[in-house]
C-alpha cells in the first residue's frame, strides 16, 4: 500500500523505531549546500579588494553568486530528503499506535460502541466525526503527486542557472552579452529556488495528509467515531500563500527573460534589474511565510492527535 503516489508505505512488520537513509543523507547534502556557500563567500572576501580598482571582477562576482545561490538550492534538496524520512517514520508510528491502542481495548465487548458522528468541539478547533477515516482533499492528492516532479524541476532549473552563471563569469563586464547572461542565469536560479521551496511545501502538505489519514486507520481499528480536525485557517493561508510564491517566483523568470531583451539598453535594463532582485526576494519570502503556517498546522494536528489518543486510552 502506498502512501503517497511517490512514496512506498512501510509493511506492517517493520520496527516503528526503524532507522532510515533520509536522515543521514539529508543532512550531509545540506552540508555539502554550505560548504559550496562558504567557498564562494571566501573567493569574494578575496576578490573584494579589487572591486573599482580598474580590474574586470564582475565576471567573478557573477559567478560566485550563482555558485552560493546554488549552495542554498543544494541545502533546500537535504531539507526535503529529510521531510521524507519523516513521512516514513510517521506512517510507522501510526502502525505502532493502532496496534497498542487496540491491545489496550482488547478487553471491551465487541459492538459495545455505536460511533457517534457530527461535528465535535475540542481543545484545538472544530473536528467532525464520521465512522471511516476521511478521504484526502483535493490540496492533499495534489501535494502527494506533485512533490516530486516540482522538486526535480527545481533541481534542474537551478543546475541551469548554475551553469549560466559561471558561463556569464567568462564574459567580459559591461557588455550586452554579459547583461543577457547574467538576466537569465539570476532568472533561472532563482525559478529553481522558488520551486524547490515549492516541493517542500507539497512534501509538508504529504505530512499533513499523511497525519489526517493515518489518525482515520488509528481510531477506525477501534471501532470508535473518527474524529478528523477541520482544516484550520493557517493551513488555508498556506495554501494561499504558497500558490502566490510559486506565481511569484515563475513570473520573476519571465520577467528576466524582458531584462535580457533590453540588455542592449544599459539604462533600461538597469531599471529593470533594480527592481527586479527585490521582487525575487519577496516570492521567495512569501514561499517562506506559508511553509511556517503549515509548520504551524503540522504542530496544531499533532496536538489534536495526541489529545485523541489520551481520549482513547482513557
Amino acid at each position: 500500500m502506498t502512501t503517497t503516489a511517490w512514496i512506498e508505505r512501510p509493511p506492517l512488520t517493520e520496527r516503528p523505531d526503524a532507522q532510515t537513509w533520509h536522515r543521514n543523507t539529508g543532512m550531509a547534502i545540506a552540508g555539502l549546500g554550505l560548504v559550496i556557500v562558504a567557498v564562494a563567500v571566501a573567493v569574494n572576501v578575496t576578490t573584494a579588494p579589487a572591486v573599482g580598482g580598474g580590474s574586470d571582477t564582475a565576471g567573478t562576482l557573477a559567478g560566485t553568486f550563482a555558485a552560493s545561490t546554488f549552495g542554498l538550492g543544494v541545502t533546500k534538496i537535504g531539507i526535503a530528503i529529510i521531510l521524507i524520512g519523516i513521512i516514513l517514520s510517521l506512517w510507522r508510528r501510526v502502525t505502532a499506535v493502532g496496534t497498542a491502542l487496540q491491545r489496550l481495548a482488547a478487553g471491551r465487548e465487541a459492538g459495545s460502541d455505536h460511533p457517534a458522528t457530527g461535528e465535535v468541539d475540542t481543545p484545538y478547533g472544530p473536528a467532525s466525526a464520521t465512522t471511516r477515516p476521511p478521504e484526502p482533499l483535493s490540496i492533499h492528492r495534489m501535494a502527494e503527486r506533485m512533490w516530486l516532479p516540482v522538486l526535480a524541476m527545481g533541481a534542474m532549473a537551478l543546475t541551469v542557472g548554475l551553469l549560466l552563471g559561471l558561463w556569464t563569469s567568462s564574459l567580459a563586464g559591461g557588455t550586452e552579452a554579459f547583461r543577457v547572461a547574467s538576466a537569465w542565469s539570476q532568472g533561472t536560479l532563482f525559478l529553481g529556488e522558488g520551486l524547490l521551496l515549492s516541493g517542500i511545501s507539497f512534501l509538508l502538505g504529504t505530512i499533513l495528509s499523511s497525519l489526517r489519514r493515518g489518525g482515520g486507520e488509528v481510531q477506525q481499528a477501534l471501532g470508535v467515531d473518527v474524529q478528523t480536525l477541520k482544516m484550520p485557517g493557517t493551513a488555508k493561508a498556506f495554501i494561499a500563500l504558497m500558490a502566490l510564491g510559486m506565481m511569484a517566483a515563475i513570473a520573476q523568470f519571465a520577467l528576466y527573460g524582458i531584462a535580457a531583451s533590453v540588455a542592449g539598453d544599459p539604462a533600461s535594463y538597469a531599471v529593470w534589474v533594480s527592481w527586479l532582485g527585490p521582487f525575487r526576494e519577496v516570492a521567495l519570502g512569501v514561499l517562506l511565510a506559508g511553509i511556517v503556517l503549515a509548520l504551524a498546522t503540522i504542530a496544531k494536528a499533532l496536538g489534536f492527535q495526541f489529545h485523541r489518543v489520551r481520549q482513547l486510552a482513557a
